[in-house]
């Protein structure tokens, strides 16, 4: 059973405030849980998202950056 968290906790481990975590579930761009009149986001749902969303770096050559500049 995955933990849930609330709007606030998901906030924390985002690093934002609470209007991204609710932000995201008005558009439903992350899976939530309703408990009653409760929202709950399960914390793989978090996890997922953050992978989902995370950029990897580019490597890029310095020969190549000095041509361009």
């Amino acid at each position: 059973m995955d933990r849930l968290l609330n709007v606030q906790q998901v906030a924390e481990v985002l690093g934002t405030g609470v209007r991204f975590p609710r932000r995201l579930i008005e558009e439903r761009r992350i899976t939530f849980v309703k408990v009653g009149r409760h929202v709950r986001i399960p914390e793989s749902a978090v996890s997922a998202y953050v992978a989902e969303h995370t950029v990897q770096p580019v490597a890029v050559r310095r020969a190549a950056l000095r041509r361009v500049a």
